[in-house]
C-alpha cells in the first residue's frame, strides 16, 4: 500500500476552524479535498489532546547514539569492505554491545546497503587517460556511425560455467533432488574458446578455436569469418572493424592484412573489455547455453551455435543504439 502524504499544519487549522463552524466532517471533507475519515481522526484528536501536531511516539531508544552512527560512517566511507562483524567489534570495544542486524538497519538509515561489488578491469593512470581520450574524441559520433561499426572478440566457454550461479525454488530438505542441483566436475568439466562478430544489423559467425590462436591463424579467421559476415549483414561502404589490442591483433603482419584488405580498424585503448558491447552479447550466449545443460563438450559447441544464431537481431541492434551511454 502506497504511503499517504502527511497534511500541512494549515489543512489541519483549517479542518479544526471549519468545525468548530458547526460544518460536518463530509461538508468539511468535500471542501478541502479531504477524505472523511482523515478529517474525523483529525478532529478526534484535537477534542483529546487540544493539538493537532504530532505527538511524540513509544518506542525502545536506538542502541547506537550519533556519536556510534558517525564512526560507523567513517569507518565505511574509508573502508567500504568493512563486514558487519568489525562494526560490532569496534562498537563492543566502545561500550556498544550490538547485533550484525542492528548494524545493517543503522546503514540503511544512512542510505547504504550491501550490495556486490563490481567487476572491473585493473587500471593504471595511462590505461584511465587512454579510455578518457577514447570517449571525449567519440561523445559526438552519431548513431549511424557505431551502426557501422563490426565489433568483434573471444571469449571462452565453460562446460559448467553460468549453471553454477543459478537459483532453483524447492521445498524443505529437497535440496539433494536432480532437479534441484547442479552437476559438477573437477576442472569445470572443460571449455571451448570462440570467436564472434556482430553489428547494429545481427550477429556475424561464430566459430570455435580449437588451437591457440597466433597470428597467423588470427589472419585466416578475419579472411573466411569477418569478410563473409560484412557481406551477409549487408554492411554499408565504409565500414568500421573493431578488435582489441592483443598481440597477435597488433602484430605488423595482421595490421599489414588489414591495410591490404583496406579495412578501417577503430583505434581502440587498452584494457577496455567494458567498452565492448560484444561482452554483454558474450553474457547472453552464456546464459541460453546454460539454460540448455551441455554434458559434453561436442554438446556445448553445437549448442552454442545455435543459441548464437537465435539471438534477435534487436539485442544487437539495442547494444550498438545505447553506447553512447558508455562513453
Amino acid at each position: 500500500m502506497a504511503k499517504t502524504k502527511e497534511l500541512s499544519k494549515d489543512t489541519r487549522k483549517s479542518i479544526v476552524d471549519l468545525h468548530q463552524t458547526g460544518k460536518s466532517e463530509s461538508t468539511i471533507g468535500k471542501q478541502l479535498g479531504v477524505k472523511k475519515s482523515t478529517v474525523g481522526a483529525i478532529i478526534r484528536k484535537w477534542k483529546t489532546y487540544k493539538t493537532t501536531d504530532n505527538l511524540p511516539r513509544s518506542g525502545a531508544p536506538r542502541k547506537i547514539s550519533s556519536r556510534g552512527v558517525k564512526m560507523i560512517m567513517r569507518t565505511v566511507s574509508k573502508d567500504p569492505r568493512t563486514t558487519r562483524g568489525d562494526l560490532v567489534n569496534d562498537l563492543q570495544r566502545a561500550g556498544t554491545k550490538v547485533t550484525k542486524v542492528t548494524i545493517s538497519n543503522t546503514l540503511q538509515r544512512q542510505g547504504i546497503k550491501s550490495r556486490s561489488a563490481r567487476r572491473v578491469p585493473l587500471l593504471k593512470p595511462v590505461h584511465v587517460q587512454a579510455r578518457l581520450k577514447f570517449a571525449r574524441e567519440h561523445m559526438d559520433d552519431t548513431a549511424e556511425d557505431w551502426e557501422n561499426v563490426m565489433w568483434s572478440d573471444e571469449t571462452k566457454v565453460e562446460l559448467f560455467g553460468i549453471n553454477s550461479t543459478r537459483r532453483v525454488w524447492r521445498k524443505k530438505n529437497t535440496e539433494l533432488h536432480p532437479k534441484n542441483t547442479i552437476p559438477t566436475v573437477k576442472h569445470g568439466g572443460g571449455n571451448i574458446m570462440l570467436w564472434g562478430c556482430f553489428s547494429a544489423k545481427g550477429t556475424g559467425r561464430l566459430i570455435r578455436v580449437k588451437d591457440r590462436m597466433n597470428g597467423a591463424m588470427y589472419r585466416e579467421i578475419l579472411s573466411q569469418n569477418l569478410l563473409p559476415s560484412v557481406r551477409t549483414l549487408k554492411m554499408k561502404r565504409g565500414w568500421v572493424f573493431q578488435h582489441d589490442n592483443d598481440p597477435k591483433h597488433t602484430a605488423r603482419a595482421t595490421k599489414e592484412w588489414l591495410c591490404k584488405k583496406h579495412l578501417k580498424v577503430l583505434e581502440w585503448p587498452s584494457q577496455s573489455p567494458d567498452l565492448n558491447p560484444i561482452e554483454n552479447l558474450w553474457r547472453e550466449l552464456k546464459v541460453r547455453v546454460a539454460r540448455r545443460q551441455p554434458q559434453n563438450i561436442t554438446a556445448l559447441e553445437k549448442i552454442c551455435m545455435e543459441e548464437w544464431a537465435k539471438i534477435p537481431a534487436t539485442v544487437c541492434a539495442n547494444l550498438v543504439k545505447t553506447y553512447s551511454k558508455r562513453l
